[in-house]
């Protein structure tokens, strides 16, 4: 990968250049933690929507285009439904696009569902590590059905927007029996973060192969000694890590490189 200022970005794959940097993702899984991403426990449903539908594509390829699809059928029937509210369109011309959201709806669903039953073990056990007990992962929403869909109706053309399918879905992260959005202080919403990077990392590394790579950013400052411990030693064990710190004395154990950065200037 070839980053120059001014310049768009160049990968390569054993040596061939690639069409776009994009299809590394494809190739390479690289999953990142980043302070902003405590978001994903503690925001709005999308971000968690957005989160575990990436973990999707990444834990099944073959799956990843499913959100994209079924958000383009969602898009389509509000605009369908717009056009019937307005006088522009009939209300029979609505049913291809229910039929289309309440199909792509259930897999969608159903491939979310599968993707929690294989990240809850493994989410579970890495947080207990990490001090954050009982946790586990809950789904709220059901798959929409046609039928569903079409009692709704009159409530969608009011509106302009289909009101039920797993766009409005959300995810639960708990732990102890707490929703952790609400309820949970920051250390255990950075913590449950933590578990859901090192539970995907196990899962990708099993399932490919290969283990991803990890770039983990301000990860430690947060951290007591002991948990900064446990995290290195579950970060060792599954493949490449790059891991910043304001200060070299917080990292846990010897790096097998330690780079300093400095305004204009990286050295080792």
């Amino acid at each position: 990968m070839v980053l120059e200022p001014g310049a768009g970005k160049r990968a390569k794959l054993n040596g061939a250049p690639l069409r776009a940097a994009e299809q590394l993702r494809a190739e390479a899984a690289t999953l990142v933690f980043t302070p902003d991403r405590l978001g994903v426990v503690k925001g709005a449903p999308a971000a968690r929507r957005a989160y575990f539908d990436r973990v999707l594509g990444r834990l099944a390829p073959a799956r990843a285009h499913l959100p994209a699809e079924y958000g383009a059928a969602v898009a389509q029937r509000n605009a369908a439904l717009r056009r019937v509210a307005t006088g522009y369109s009939s209300r029979e011309a609505l049913a291809p696009w229910t039929e289309q959201v309440a199909e792509l709806g259930a897999s969608l669903v159903a491939s979310r569902l599968e993707t929690l039953a294989l990240l809850g073990l493994p989410f579970a056990e890495r947080a207990g590590e990490l001090g954050l007990d009982d946790a586990e992962l809950r789904y709220e929403g059901d798959p929409p059905s046609a039928s569903e869909l079409e009692a709704r109706l009159d409530r969608d053309l009011e509106r302009g927007v289909t009101s039920l399918g797993p766009h409005l879905d959300d995810v639960v992260l708990a732990s102890g029996g707490r929703e952790l959005r609400g309820f949970g202080s920051q250390g255990e919403q950075r913590l449950a973060v933590l578990a859901l990077l090192l539970a995907e990392a196990s899962l990708i590394a099993d399932r490919r192969g290969v283990p991803p790579l990890l770039l983990l950013d301000d990860v430690l400052s947060e951290l007591d000694p002991g948990r900064r411990r446990i995290l290195a030693a579950r970060v060792a064990g599954v493949g490449q890590a790059l891991v910043t710190a304001t200060d070299a004395a917080m990292l846990p154990a010897t790096p097998d490189q330690l780079l300093a950065v400095e305004p204009g200037e990286v050295y080792e």
